[in-house]
């Protein structure tokens, strides 16, 4: 692992082709079923941010009233080109998903370098199945921070690999600061893409150090001074974040990282720790991965015999123990499995770096016999043809998820924003599409801008007494999301509006509807 392989230009080129055309593709089969959008309600709420920051000048979701619902500051400041420049939110969003997409390929690309330096087409390989992945592409066109996260995780890996690599030479300490300043640039911006980011600039630290040894800790070694150059790079960009977040709901953190963890509290209660971790992992097996998973073994044996032999290559370990510890961290704190499992999406490319490397050892290796040949060719073969299947059958999933967005979030909040007063509060649990097409005030069921409600999400009753206190007039919610039951009264004899559309039935759920709240006498307002 000494020599580093390049990539050219031209496989670049091929990466950011393959990516553009995956996230065309996506788009175009939600335009066939029913026309563009988000595949997440969420990705609504980023778009209302990006909007409000540049209108209004404001960090707020309901213009007039500052909040930190957005678990991804930079990924808005980035939407909020689309709104300054006065071009359209869905081009600005896809084009900057499949940049996202490309800039894992060619990352990526860089990482298998390391890793395979005498294995021909490593790199190349590696880009293009990165851009093939339909978890990724989904991402990519989803309207939401995981691609740029992802692109991020594995920059962050590739500076500390370049780092390591470069104070194994004649390093000068202002040469380490710098490059940590560097690296500590990258760590910022991955932590304000997503706060959990800081789990992987931690490590990469401590691995760092670990790998170095005894004289890692010695002053002004590269080690120390690199840290110092990280440290305070990152604290100059992410401790201002850190300060507006605690005016504004009196936390370090968006108030979206306890809402979603209150939120799950039941499911954690209600699984085992295994089930948890294979809940989570199950929904990127749909996929290539799972066929490159021999390789990825092999991989993983390699790095293993490399760090007994030489301790400083621990550094390549480190996108596999942040995988493990990614992983974990939702697991045990949020086990959100749905929407194919977008919360552990970013660590496929990490792992690919892996699998599609040690894939290609296996087939040379294998030369030597018949049947090896054979077996060896037809798992890469078989890699291949499952990664298009995958990538077209991950275009019409996407596709139908944009199709029950549309058909029940957004069609309700353009309802709710012809029919409803806008000085009516209402009380709703999906709240970007309502954010965008029907700005006023709200009372969040999630607790995302609302964070009061947080403590009583297992307690209906009290939902609705807060709810009555607050002087809510409608609610808008999906069966799953109310309060209490249909038959409740104070949802009154029937839903004011129900959007009737199949799709969200068909899939498991149910259809969005808005009840005219009726309150008892003693709780008027």
């Amino acid at each position: 692992m000494t020599r580093l392989r390049r990539v050219s230009v031209r496989d670049d080129l091929i990466v950011l082709v393959l990516a553009v055309i995956g996230v065309a593709l996506y788009v175009t089969a939600a335009l066939r079923l029913d026309a563009a959008g988000y595949p997440l309600d969420d990705a609504w709420i980023h778009q209302t941010y990006a909007r409000n920051l540049v209108e209004h000048g404001e960090w707020a979701f309901v213009p007039g009233q500052p909040s930190s619902a957005s678990t991804a500051p930079l990924y808005t400041l980035l939407l909020a080109g689309a709104y300054l420049l006065g071009v359209s939110h869905f081009a600005w969003t896809f084009a900057l998903g499949a940049l996202s997409l490309s800039a894992a390929g060619w990352i990526g690309a860089r990482l298998a370098g390391y890793l395979w330096p005498d294995v021909r087409g490593a790199g190349l390989w590696t880009g293009i199945l990165v851009a093939l992945s339909w978890h990724l592409v989904w991402a990519a066109a989803s309207g939401m921070e995981t691609m740029l996260f992802t692109a991020l995780v594995l920059a962050l890996v590739w500076a500390t690999w370049a780092d390591a690599r470069a104070a194994q030479g004649d390093l000068l300490p202002r040469q380490a600061l710098l490059r940590g300043a560097r690296t500590g640039a990258v760590s910022a911006a991955l932590t304000l893409t997503r706060p959990e980011g800081v789990a992987l600039v931690g490590l990469a630290v401590v691995l760092r150090a670990v790998a170095a040894g005894r004289d890692a800790w010695r002053w002004r070694s590269p080690v120390v001074t690199w840290t110092a150059g990280l440290a305070l790079a990152w604290a100059a960009i992410c401790v201002p974040a850190a300060a507006l977040n605690w005016q504004l709901s009196g936390t370090l953190l968006p108030d979206t990282a306890a809402a979603k963890q209150a939120e799950y509290v039941p499911i954690s209660e209600r699984w085992s720790l295994p089930e948890r971790y294979g809940r989570m992992v199950v929904p990127l097996v749909a996929g290539h991965l799972s066929l490159a998973l021999p390789g990825l073994l092999l991989a993983c044996a390699s790095v293993a015999r490399q760090v007994r032999r030489d301790r400083r290559t621990l550094i390549y370990a480190l996108p596999l123990l942040w995988a493990a510890l990614h992983v974990s961290a939702y697991a045990l704190r949020l086990p959100a499995n749905y929407q194919h499992g977008r919360y552990v999406m970013p660590i496929l490319p990490a792992l690919l770096v892996f699998g599609v490397g040690g894939t290609l050892v296996l087939v040379q290796r294998a030369r030597r016999s018949a049947a090896g040949r054979v077996l060896s060719r037809s798992l890469a073969l078989a890699l291949l043809l499952v990664t298009g299947g995958f990538w077209i059958i991950g275009a019409r999933q996407y596709g139908a998820d944009v199709r029950i967005i549309n058909t029940e979030m957004v069609v309700t909040a353009k309802w709710v924003r012809a029919n409803l007063a806008e000085d009516d509060l209402l009380a709703v649990h999906d709240i970007g599409a309502v954010g965008y097409f029907a700005p006023r005030s709200i009372f969040d069921l999630a607790g995302l801008v609302s964070p009061e409600i947080v403590p009583l999400f297992r307690d209906g009753e009290a939902i609705m007494r807060l709810m009555c206190a607050r002087g809510v007039a409608y609610l808008m919610a999906m069966p799953d999301q109310r309060p209490v039951p249909p038959d409740d009264p104070r949802l009154g004899e029937a839903p004011i509006f129900v959007t009737g559309a199949p799709y969200a039935p068909a899939a498991g759920g149910g259809n969005m509807a808005v009840y005219r709240l009726e309150w008892p006498v003693e709780c008027a307002w």
